[in-house]
């Protein structure tokens, strides 16, 4: 008899146990992002600034206390794979580049929700070089920050015309840095997006080059990642943080937001909002904020998983069906009844039509 009154108290603690560590929720959730920011104000660009200023994420989670701590770090990608090896992290905003390398050197993250794609790239040169096509920095001196998207992306583009970083002294900057360089005339030229606007309207810079006149190559695509660890324990609360990414992507996707975005990335970067206005102008924001792991996307991502790996970045190849996690990404469609909005593509369809 006390052998059995044991048993049903170890069966019962048992039980007890299991029902409070499944109720169990996070204290904080920690997501990081690039900081691009040109002013006192942190930006992440795109959904990122979208969720940080309206606070989607942390009113998601007021009534259960539970806290949410953003970490915008200069040190762009580099620095937030270092966050995650030390589990500093949970989520995380980032370009094409880092997540592969992170992956591939150890880090147990799942990709689950495209954020970006086709981004358009320029090269910015100083003005009194003669620069008129990509061919034309050879034996130049380009500015870029080593590891991040920036730097895969100038090399798919290279590669797109027959060339490699052989051909070009790429020096390593951070974003600043290569502002700084290009006036003080220390490089000949950079590879970024848009913030080299407020350069040439400024007469630093001539932009000779995009990635939109080479059909895309040379454009970059963004991700939210999470630690795996994160995602196994709290799968709910994972979910919840995935409906508010989605539902900023769903209100950067709408024409009639294209100029209150323009007005939020200038006011959280302090980059001219003439810079975004150009930079969005013609482009089709259904196609650039798609959250869906589509033919277009999913091929982009192999495409530089090969390219990171012809380039040394990485040493093991890695397994994209397994590191891709679609499944948060299509309940958060059906909780918002999106399921229709966005359309799958193949295509480079980043131009409006």
């Amino acid at each position: 008899m006390h052998m059995n009154k044991l048993k049903k108290l170890a069966v019962l603690s048992l039980l007890f146990w299991g029902q409070w560590s499944f109720a169990q929720v996070p204290a904080v959730i920690r997501i990081a992002s690039p900081d691009l920011t040109a002013g006192s104000k942190h930006a992440g660009g795109g959904v990122v600034d979208v969720l940080y200023s309206k606070r989607w994420i942390e009113k998601e989670f007021s009534k259960e206390n539970i806290k949410v701590e953003w970490y915008f770090f200069k040190g762009a990608g580099p620095a937030i794979n270092e966050a995650f090896a030390n589990q500093q992290l949970d989520f995380a905003f980032l370009g094409d580049l880092p997540p592969i390398i992170g992956k591939a050197g150890g880090l147990n993250t799942q990709l689950l929700v495209p954020t970006s794609r086709g981004i358009s790239n320029y090269l910015a040169v100083r003005p009194e070089l003669n620069v008129k096509k990509l061919s034309d920095i050879k034996g130049k001196r380009v500015g870029l920050l080593r590891g991040t998207a920036d730097e895969l992306s100038f090399v798919a583009a290279l590669n797109s015309q027959g060339l490699s970083t052989k051909d070009v002294r790429v020096v390593n900057l951070d974003f600043n840095a290569v502002n700084a360089a290009l006036v003080a005339k220390k490089i000949d030229a950079s590879w970024g997006p848009a913030r080299f606007f407020a350069l040439r309207d400024k007469g630093i810079v001539k932009l000779p080059v995009s990635s939109r006149q080479l059909n895309g190559a040379g454009s970059s695509q963004g991700v939210f990642l999470g630690s795996q660890q994160f995602i196994q324990k709290y799968p709910k609360e994972t979910q919840r943080v995935v409906n508010q990414v989605v539902n900023g992507l769903h209100w950067l996707s709408q024409e009639e937001n294209r100029i209150a975005q323009i007005a939020l990335f200038f006011t959280q970067s302090s980059y001219p909002a003439s810079v975004y206005a150009q930079e969005l102008h013609g482009v089709n924001l259904k196609f650039l904020y798609s959250p869906l792991f589509d033919q277009y996307y999913l091929n982009q991502l192999q495409q530089k998983i090969n390219l990171a790996q012809a380039q040394g970045l990485i040493r093991k190849p890695i397994d994209q069906k397994s590191w891709v996690n679609a499944s948060f990404v299509n309940q958060a469609l059906q909780n918002l009844k999106l399921q229709q909005y966005w359309t799958p593509t193949a295509n480079y369809d980043y131009l409006k039509k």
